[in-house]
């Protein structure tokens, strides 16, 4: 049988979900109880509601770390909160006199105030409740043979053993031969892994069960903990507060209040406010899971979500997002899109949108709208044509390419042949000077 995740979602959460969902069908037979004849249950109704509202409240709590003091006093707080929302504005709708008389033991006052009193005692707690992230990689193995999430394929053989965070599966650590391949736009990448390998992914990727070894997961969880993975100030941290999550780690951020959810990634930022998901400014669905798998003794890591992509590596980072590719190695940069370009101390040269311009030491040409300036040194020369306009163009896209390829192979740019091509563009150029 396949070790999956879904074995670990605690069923008392599946419970709150329906016991929300109940709850709001109750509200609207509450609502429109006279019509259906529903006034002699009205009194019934509201203590069910209310009962209702601290029981999935309640049962909420943790859903990420596990059970804390001052996740149940939030929890309260929050249930008492939503309890004085719903009879202050329930007198306008028909409560009796058991929740708005003089002598009613439940009142939107009564309930506000224990939000309040509730609220403050959670505050008090929750610097009992803060805590650094803990991963903790079990000692349970099963067997492994290669994973497969889209572009990115993991292949080779060898054991997996899951890892949790607080009470949350969040990944494996493998031990095996292992080669990670990956498409992108520059050309496919592989690279061959050294064991330990941590695959941050809640997919199932694992087989069979199998013996562990004891030596193997002491070593996996003595790498993956937070203090060797990250320097002290950037170390993952991790506050439950009940009603407020945060997470935050190396390149990834999570924060959520009411209402409100943000997440940071290497794929960009994302907000859900209520129902709705913004992504970049645009209502959008999901991104879905965030991939990652890192070497926990070299420097390779892969991180992919949705069309976006990053690797680094010792010798080079490369970064996609949709159409766009940029490329790294040392202080040479190659960006292909609408716009590419190649850049390396003194050296750039940019080429899209019906412009371009090339600075290689004491050179710069640029060229746009029929136009073309060269500068040599001290001196200036400007051709007002859209023949040369177009053939500085087309010389700076053939020098991206070239460059490019050769940054790609590893071979990194070549001064000498960059430096002979301006040199032929320069001469070309100075024709249409008389």
């Amino acid at each position: 049988m396949m070790y999956g995740f879904h074995e670990e979602r605690g069923l008392r959460f599946r419970v709150a979900e329906y016991l929300k969902t109940l709850t709001a069908l109750l509200l609207i037979l509450w609502l429109f109880k006279g019509p259906l004849k529903l006034e002699d249950y009205n009194d019934y109704m509201v203590y069910a509601i209310i009962a209702l509202i601290f029981a999935f409240e309640l049962l909420s709590v943790g859903k990420w770390l596990g059970v804390t003091i001052s996740g149940v006093v939030f929890a309260l707080a929050k249930a008492s909160f939503w309890t004085s929302v719903f009879l202050f504005f329930g007198k306008w709708l028909g409560l009796s006199e058991t929740f708005t008389g003089e002598n009613a033991t439940i009142t939107a006052g009564t309930a506000f105030a224990y939000a309040v009193v509730l609220l403050i005692a959670g505050l008090l707690l929750a610097k009992f409740d803060e805590r650094n992230i803990e991963w903790k990689v079990e000692k349970k193995a099963y067997e492994f043979s290669g994973a497969s999430f889209g572009e990115v394929k993991l292949k080779g053989t060898g054991k997996a053993y899951p890892v949790k965070f607080g009470r949350k599966p969040v990944g494996w650590v493998i031990d095996g031969d292992l080669m990670v391949e990956t498409e992108t736009p520059i050309g496919n990448v592989t690279r061959r892994l050294l064991s330990p390998v941590v695959v941050w992914t809640s997919e199932k990727i694992a087989e069979r069960k199998t013996s562990p070894d004891p030596g193997f997961v002491k070593r996996a969880n003595e790498l993956i903990n937070p203090d060797r993975l990250y320097r002290p100030k950037n170390k993952a941290s991790v506050v439950d507060l009940g009603i407020v999550k945060v997470y935050e780690g190396d390149g990834f951020e999570y924060v959520k209040v009411p209402f409100v959810e943000v997440i940071s990634t290497p794929a960009g930022d994302e907000v859900k406010i209520g129902p709705m998901r913004l992504r970049e400014g645009r209502i959008t669905k999901t991104i879905g899971e965030m991939l990652t798998i890192r070497e926990l003794t070299n420097g390779f890591q892969l991180t992919k979500a949705g069309d976006r992509l990053a690797i680094k590596t010792e010798e080079f980072t490369i970064e996609v997002s949709g159409d766009r590719v940029t490329y790294r190695s040392g202080d040479e940069t190659l960006s292909l899109g609408e716009t590419v370009s190649l850049r390396s101390g003194d050296i750039s040269v940019t080429v899209g949108r019906g412009r371009a311009k090339l600075r290689i030491e004491d050179v710069v040409i640029s060229a746009r709208d029929g136009k073309v300036r060269i500068r040599v040194g001290e001196k200036t020369h400007t051709i007002e044509s859209r023949e040369a306009c177009d053939l500085v163009l087309r010389k700076a896209k053939e020098i991206v390419e070239e460059q490019g390829t050769e940054m790609v192979e590893g071979l990194g740019i070549d001064r000498a042949k960059l430096n002979g091509r301006v040199r032929e563009l320069i001469d070309e150029l100075m024709r249409y000077l008389g």
